[in-house]
C-alpha cells in the first residue's frame, strides 16, 4: 500500500511538469512571434522610408536633368550675346561712315580716319574674344595655317616664303577658323645658258 501511495502522487506531478513546460513553450512562442512581428514592422517601415527616399532622389535627378537641358539650350541660343553686343558699336560706326560718305561735300580724309577707327574697334572686339589674325607676309609657308593661291619665281627671297597675303587668316582660341590665302615663292629657274655651263 505504501508503494501505491508513493506511485500515485508521482503521476500528477509529471503531468503538472508537462503542463508547466507546455505553458512555458507557449509563452516563449508568443514572445517569439511578438518579437518577429516587431522585427517585421521595423523592416517594413525601413523599406518604406528607403522607397520614399529613392522616389525623392529620382525626382531630384529628373529635375536636374531638365534644368541642365534647359541651361544647355539657353547656352547654345545665347552664346553669341556678348559678342553681338560688342559688335553693335562697330556696325553703328560703319553706318555713320556710309551716311557721311553719302553727303555732297564728303571729306575723304575724315572718311578714311573714321574707317581706320572702325577697323581698330573691330580689331579690339575680335581680340577680346580671342580671335587672332594670321598675316604671314615674309614668313615661311606653313600648310597648317596657310593656303597657297599661286607660286611665284623669286630670286630675292628663299623658296617657300610667303611673298603676298591675298586674304588674312584667323584663329579662334588657337584653333584655325580660316587659313590665310597667300602667294608663295619658289626658286627662280636658271637660264638655259647657265644650265649648259653646269653640265660642261
Amino acid at each position: 500500500m505504501s508503494n501505491e501511495e508513493n506511485t500515485a502522487p508521482q503521476q500528477p506531478e509529471s503531468e503538472s511538469n508537462a503542463a508547466v513546460e507546455e505553458a512555458g513553450a507557449e509563452s516563449v512562442a508568443d514572445n517569439d512571434s511578438g518579437g518577429l512581428q516587431a522585427l517585421l514592422e521595423d523592416a517594413r517601415s525601413k523599406a518604406d522610408e528607403n522607397w520614399n527616399q529613392c522616389l525623392r532622389l529620382q525626382a531630384e535627378i529628373d529635375n536636374l536633368r531638365k534644368r541642365n537641358e534647359r541651361d544647355l539650350a539657353n547656352a547654345h541660343k545665347f552664346a553669341l550675346e556678348k559678342f553681338t553686343a560688342d559688335l553693335l558699336p562697330v556696325k553703328d560706326s560703319l553706318e555713320m561712315g556710309l551716311a557721311a560718305a553719302a553727303e555732297e561735300n564728303a571729306d575723304v580724309a575724315r572718311l578714311k580716319e573714321g574707317s581706320d577707327l572702325t577697323l581698330k574697334m573691330l580689331g579690339s572686339v575680335l581680340e577680346k574674344f580671342n580671335v587672332k589674325e594670321i598675316n604671314p607676309l615674309n614668313e615661311t609657308f606653313n600648310p597648317e595655317y596657310h593656303e597657297a593661291m599661286s607660286i611665284q619665281e623669286r630670286a630675292d627671297v628663299p623658296a617657300n616664303t610667303v611673298v603676298a597675303v591675298v586674304q588674312k587668316g584667323y584663329l579662334l582660341n588657337d584653333r584655325l577658323i580660316r587659313p590665310a590665302m597667300v602667294m608663295v615663292s619658289k626658286t627662280a629657274a636658271q637660264p638655259q645658258g647657265d644650265r649648259l655651263d653646269e653640265q660642261a
